[in-house]
């Protein structure tokens, strides 16, 4: 997949040059010609990576790239200034903002290549580190660290759009019992195999977590109720149909659904209403999906 750069310089003849010396790079290239335009291009485009000028009329690049550190969609971006000035001084003071390079106008064609794919390099490795750590380690989902994020991020497209978000909090039954009988690396066969069951069911879009334990959660986004229902039936099915041997004896592993779906005003907790549903499935004889569709309003996740 091609990465994204995003040019910020006043000079026309700049982007063209650029153009063609990353001509056969990996890469799309987006322009902005003043520091304003270059901010909103940023949050809009979420680049892999920034060329910033630095001598730019009203705004300059020192001040936008204080902008760019401060904002969250775009403070982990990383820019490499572009300058026709060899002023030490300014370099450091570059780096010292936030930057992660300079390249000197006129820039070689060779330098300006090897410092964007140093840059881009830096950037893919620090978001692989930064995503393993939001994969649970057994289970190959995404973490209770990764939900805690998207939730919000979630919580806060519904409200914009209108459109319904649903929670699918499942547990798997009896799994102590499970553990105590037949051992805890039994145990941790049965949550991979549950996990690898869940993620069959989902779709894409669908954020299947461990959320600790033997629990799990799936938020569905633009996902009604119902829809939310049928998944977490299939999610039981499929479980249910899983053949699971301890000591060459058959053990039946199942679990248990709380679905909440939200539409319009937005309660307290995604989470709270799916887990009270998943209460109510649990103390209902287990291996069964309860819904629970409970509106009211309210601001926090």
């Amino acid at each position: 997949m091609a990465s994204k750069i995003l040019v910020i310089d006043d000079s026309p003849e700049i982007h063209k040059l650029v153009q063609i010396r990353l001509g056969k790079e990996a890469v799309v290239i987006h322009s902005a010609f003043d520091g304003v335009t270059g901010l909103a291009a940023a949050r809009q485009l979420r680049p892999d990576l920034i060329l910033l000028d630095v001598e730019m009329p009203d705004r300059d690049g020192f001040a936008v790239c204080v902008d760019l550190k401060s904002d969250p969609a775009t403070m982990d971006t990383p820019i490499i200034f572009l300058t026709g000035s060899a002023s030490t001084e300014d370099k450091i003071r570059g780096l010292e903002l936030g930057a992660s390079d300079y390249v000197t106008k006129p820039f070689d064609p060779g330098e300006l290549r090897a410092r964007v794919r140093a840059s881009l390099r830096s950037r893919y490795l620090v978001e692989l580190l930064s995503k393993k750590a939001m994969i649970d380690g057994l289970t190959g989902l995404w973490n209770r660290t990764y939900l805690d994020l998207h939730l919000h991020m979630e919580l806060s497209a519904a409200r914009r759009s209108g459109h319904p978000l649903s929670c699918v909090m499942a547990d798997v039954d009896h799994f102590k019992s499970i553990n105590d009988t037949c051992g805890h690396g039994f145990g941790d066969d049965v949550l991979r195999e549950v996990a690898s069951a869940f993620t069959q069911c989902c779709r894409a879009e669908d954020i299947a977590c461990r959320y600790g334990g033997e629990e799990f959660t799936v938020l569905l986004p633009n996902t009604p109720v119902e829809g939310a229902a049928d998944l977490a039936e299939r999610m039981r099915e499929a479980v249910a149909k899983r053949t699971f041997i301890c000591r060459e004896k058959l053990i039946s592993v199942t679990c248990s659904f709380g679905v909440a779906s939200l539409r319009g005003p937005l309660p307290p907790s995604l989470l709270e209403l799916a887990d009270e549903a998943l209460y109510r499935a649990k103390h209902g004889g287990r291996n069964r999906v309860e819904v629970c569709q409970e509106l009211s309003s309210v601001t926090a996740p």
